[in-house]
């Protein structure tokens, strides 16, 4: 393997002697193609120095594995685990038969005292941490990005679907009303008459707009009291008459009233009339509530994103997490959210969208930290020049021996493949470095708050 490693840049300026002096301590290696060296989330076992082949570097991102890098002939994988004595943040594996010289953890220490080498795996390390930590963030912000937008289809899905189906029974039942207006013409009422049941109508309409609250057997015992009142006054179909008069707040005693003013012969005209009507509002009532949703959506996204606003503004912290809440609604079903807001809470000039992301990255690892059910807190007060918000769960908490290394690139308390470990370090570079501002923690179980500091002037 001599000949192949005098072409590797990390020997250059070493003699024949030093490099055989490497093969003697090192353990050459023989990988066939799809063989696997160092696996993510597994302790450093050393330092592989490819002489012949070529290494693939992937990570799991999201879910799924994502390439990083190719390693070529003359490099080696591995020193960033050894010098940080953290888990490995990738595996590597041969994409072809390869060979390499395999150095342990405990000869990689000691060969580190060799300057050429030294400056040489420093020098790499320090161009593989950016170059690594760029790629991540990018899939990182495409995870968010592909994360929220499921949430929103599903969001928009339900009340789309909503005005869909009003929408279609619509026309029908509109012509159904139609005729049911040339009937009640043909009964020849009184203007009194007609006054009267215009009134009776607009008072159910306006308690069908805010219906009394019913548990499924309440409203299922009254409207089969209803139905059978409706069959004894002579009218058919009460079953089909019911639920609507229900809903919008009606019983027997109320529809007694009705019936004596127009009589027994008008009372089934009239009964299927208000039906029609009650059945037509509520259509319209289902459109104006899911087009409301929707533009509230949309809303929502405008403000989280900052859209066709300059990159600084004065910003409104408490619109931002409502924006932030609303995009993330899909991910809160089973949360509860208790929010403390600081009503005399001043605006802050600030990047309004980089702010959304800190507050994403917090609540997202709070629900995460809770299984996806319990209680989110989210607080803000004013203290001295900043504003403060709080995000805070009460999941198992972070353990104290880790609270230290929480901002650390790549550190991530989640199962491989869940996390990325950059989700703190992208809201501590926000905090600190863009905003000049603080982030603290506190943490036990039951109990994690974090607590973002943001100056109400840039610095």
């Amino acid at each position: 393997m001599i000949d192949a490693l005098k072409n590797v840049p990390l020997f250059h300026g070493l003699s024949e002697q030093q490099i055989n002096e490497f093969l003697r301590v090192g353990q050459a290696l023989e990988l066939s193609a799809g063989e696997e060296i160092i696996k993510e989330g597994a302790a450093p076992r050393g330092l592989f120095i490819l002489a012949e082949g070529e290494l693939e570097v992937s990570k799991l991102i999201a879910g799924s594995e994502t390439r990083l890098d190719l390693i070529k002939e003359g490099s080696f994988v591995g020193e960033i685990s050894l010098l940080t004595r953290l888990p490995h943040s990738a595996t590597v594996r041969a994409t072809m038969s390869s060979r390499v010289l395999f150095l342990p953890a405990y000869l990689f220490e000691e060969s580190l005292n060799a300057s050429p080498i030294t400056r040489l795996i420093l020098e790499t390390m320090s161009h593989r941490l950016r170059a690594t930590e760029a790629t991540v963030q990018q899939h990182e912000k495409l995870s968010a990005l592909g994360k929220l937008s499921a949430g929103l289809a599903h969001e928009l899905n339900n009340p789309a679907a909503a005005n869909l189906r009003a929408v279609r029974q619509l026309p029908q039942a509109l012509l159904s009303l139609q005729a049911l207006v040339f009937r009640l013409n043909e009964l020849n009422l009184s203007s009194d008459d007609v006054a009267y049941l215009s009134q009776f109508q607009d008072t159910l309409v306006s308690r069908a707009a805010q219906p009394e609250p019913m548990d499924p057997l309440t409203r299922s015992d009254r409207e089969e009291a209803l139905a059978t009142w409706i069959d004894e006054q002579g009218v058919e179909d009460g079953w089909r008459l019911a639920p609507a008069l229900v809903a919008a707040g009606a019983d027997s005693s109320e529809l007694n009233g009705l019936r004596e003013r127009l009589g027994i012969e008008r009372l089934e005209h009239a009964l299927t009339w208000l039906e029609g009507m009650l059945t037509v509002r509520s259509l319209l009532n289902t459109i104006e509530q899911s087009t409301t949703h929707i533009c509230e959506l949309v809303g929502a996204v405008k403000d989280y994103t900052y859209m066709d606003r300059s990159t600084v503004q004065d910003v409104d912290v408490h619109n931002g997490l409502e924006s932030t809440l609303t995009m993330m609604g899909y991910k809160l079903k089973d949360v509860t959210v208790v929010r403390d807001y600081a009503p005399d809470l001043p605006r802050i000039t600030a990047f309004g969208s980089r702010l959304n992301q800190v507050w994403t990255n917090l609540i997202d690892n709070a629900v995460d930290a809770m299984g996806g059910r319990g209680k989110l807190d989210v607080r803000t007060w004013r203290e001295d020049d900043s504003i403060v918000v709080e995000i805070g769960d009460n999941g198992p908490g972070i353990p104290p021996e880790i609270q230290k290394r929480i901002y650390e690139p790549f550190f991530t308390t989640k199962d491989v493949g869940r996390g990325t470990g950059l989700g703190l370090d992208i809201v501590y570079h926000i905090v600190r470095q863009e905003h000049r501002g603080e982030i603290r923690l506190h943490s036990e179980p039951g109990s994690t708050r974090f607590q973002v500091f943001l100056p109400l002037q840039p610095g």
